[in-house]
């Protein structure tokens, strides 16, 4: 075999590996997001399937900050601002949005949690976050979250001594996200 045929690639190896690649370039946001899911990190929570039927004596305080995108004539206000709970309790807290614009509009709320290694044993059972909400002019809506702390956090070596949590909650104006990203 010559030196020259030895270095040739087939052309089919090259197809191939384009596709594999284009494959991976599309699975790695929801394979992102599932390790995100799994793992907790970057602070993302989980929806909760069902509640613990443990509660650990472990006083944790749960803090909620809430924010508006610049653009968004919205009011948006917790009614509690801290509550202490034990993981495995499940607690609720109300949220107050108001449309102070005079024209309707539809807005997200994201949120995070910090510290991130607390984010995987934060469950939500409902909450508002990441579904569009529209809110005529002057209009006010209550929305409610639920939520509980995986007893588990209490035993693994990073997250035993967590004693605070903070949520904060950002509403965008969904046009404007949709004018950014364009």
């Amino acid at each position: 075999m010559s030196l020259q045929t030895k270095n040739k690639i087939n052309p089919i190896y090259l197809v191939v590996i384009f596709f594999v690649m284009l494959g991976l370039s599309y699975a790695s946001v929801p394979l992102y997001e599932l390790f995100c899911k799994v793992t907790g990190f970057g602070g993302t929570t989980k929806v909760a399937k069902q509640v613990p039927n443990v509660v650990i004596n472990h006083n944790v305080t749960t803090r909620f900050d809430t924010n508006v995108a610049k653009g968004l004539f919205w009011d948006f206000k917790v009614e509690k601002i801290k509550i202490d709970i034990n993981p495995g309790q499940v607690s609720t807290n109300k949220f107050t949005v108001k449309n102070l614009g005079n024209e309707t509009s539809t807005a997200v709320s994201t949120f995070n949690v910090t510290p991130d290694s607390a984010g995987k044993y934060f469950n939500k059972i409902s909450c508002f976050c990441f579904e569009q909400q529209t809110l005529k002019a002057k209009e006010t809506m209550v929305f409610e979250m639920a939520y509980f702390i995986d007893p588990k956090i209490v035993d693994e070596l990073s997250t035993k001594e967590i004693k605070d949590i903070t949520l904060s909650y950002t509403f965008f104006d969904v046009a404007n996200f949709k004018k950014e990203k364009n």
